[in-house]
């Protein structure tokens, strides 16, 4: 291979944080740190729990590797810091990742767009009483099962699946006193299935079949959940297309930037799509990599792709 010259030379991957996904984020930037290693960049790491993201050394820093997961590193508070500074930075910019990360945002646009997405509703914690709720059941014609989740978290934090009325009662006032407002969406059957987009071109999707009630934070990242990935999913080539170009138009609909990963329900011959993920995992368990790895893109490979496409103005 020629060597060319690179792009960045002094790459921060910005990892850890506050949120409830810390963890995750921490094992996403230490794989990142060892692939950019790996491709000879002089790499240093920052945790934003620790030092404000102001204090970030501008003149050690050609580029931003943002490895930050949930809530203020995927909802555009840590990319206004990053705007700020006047640092390229990788991912998705301050207004698509505000939207990608609020679910009722992120639905309205899915659906301005033609794109289907489960029926929902979001209310706030002061407006939390039963008759409201079975109210709103009603005109929307939602029922039960359904899903209630935070309006801006990720990594599943928060969801759960609810039955009966009785259930909707005791998870309603747990999480009220977490978040203050929450979504309920219809449940969808079907299969399972993840769909990336890297720099505005579908990767790939990947069929999940998870051991458990659904593919919730456990099933996501330990291995004893034994979530079964299947790549690629078990669809039709013509559907397989389909997923793909509508996980595309979902990641430029919300003008979003560098790598998605779009989570949706095939149930019935539709796709049905739940959210789209701004700051996907880049774990050894995780997916994008996985669907890379299936067309010949090595993890290595991968990381050097999201940080070239790094950019102000996002």
């Amino acid at each position: 291979m020629v060597n060319k010259k690179k792009k960045f030379k002094k790459v921060l991957v910005v990892l850890g944080g506050t949120s409830g996904e810390r963890a995750i984020s921490i094992d996403t930037g230490k794989a990142c740190l060892k692939a950019l290693r790996k491709k000879n960049y002089k790499v240093s790491s920052f945790d934003p729990k620790f030092k404000n993201l102001t204090l970030i050394d501008k003149k050690k820093t050609d580029v931003i590797f943002n490895a930050l997961h949930g809530r203020y590193g995927e909802d555009g508070t840590a990319q206004s810091y990053f705007e700020y500074l006047k640092i390229p930075y990788t991912h998705s910019g301050v207004i698509s990742s505000y939207n990608s990360m609020n679910k009722t945002v992120s639905k309205e646009i899915f659906i301005q767009n033609k794109i289907l997405t489960p029926k929902y509703f979001s209310i706030f914690n002061f407006e939390f009483k039963i008759s409201n709720l079975k109210r709103l059941f009603i005109k929307k014609k939602i029922h039960f099962p359904v899903v209630i989740k935070p309006i801006s978290e990720g990594s599943s934090l928060g969801v759960k699946i609810v039955k009966n009325l009785n259930q909707l009662k005791k998870i309603c006032s747990i999480l009220f006193k977490n978040y203050n407002q929450l979504i309920f969406e219809q449940y969808i059957g079907g299969q399972e299935i993840q769909a990336a987009v890297i720099n505005k071109i579908p990767l790939g999707a990947i069929e999940l079949v998870p051991k458990r009630s659904f593919y919730d934070y456990k099933a996501k990242y330990t291995k004893s959940a034994k979530t079964k990935h299947i790549m690629p999913a078990r669809l039709t080539k013509s559907k397989y297309n389909q997923i793909l170009r509508i996980a595309k138009k979902a990641h430029l609909a919300l003008g979003c930037k560098g790598v998605t990963r779009s989570d949706f329900k095939f149930y019935k011959n539709k796709f049905y799509l739940l959210e789209i993920n701004t700051q996907p995992g880049m774990t050894n368990l995780s997916l994008v990599p996985e669907i890379a790895n299936y067309y010949g893109i090595s993890f290595d490979n991968l990381v050097e792709k999201i940080l070239l496409d790094a950019s102000t103005n996002r």
